[in-house]
């Protein structure tokens, strides 16, 4: 199960730096994750500074 980037997200680009399979990309007015790359390690919740990414 992957993560997922609520609409809380400032668009910092701080998950993305956390996340080891670059599965997090620059979306509209977010960031996005790739469910298909992300390997549910969590890292990037750990990463967010809103914490703006919840577990789906």
């Amino acid at each position: 199960m992957a993560h997922k980037i609520t609409d809380e997200c400032i668009s910092c680009g701080a998950c993305a730096d956390t996340c080891p399979v670059g599965a997090i990309v620059a979306g509209d007015g977010k960031y996005e994750i790739n469910a298909d790359e992300c390997v549910d390690c969590g890292a990037c919740a750990g990463g967010c500074p809103v914490e703006a990414i919840v577990a789906e």
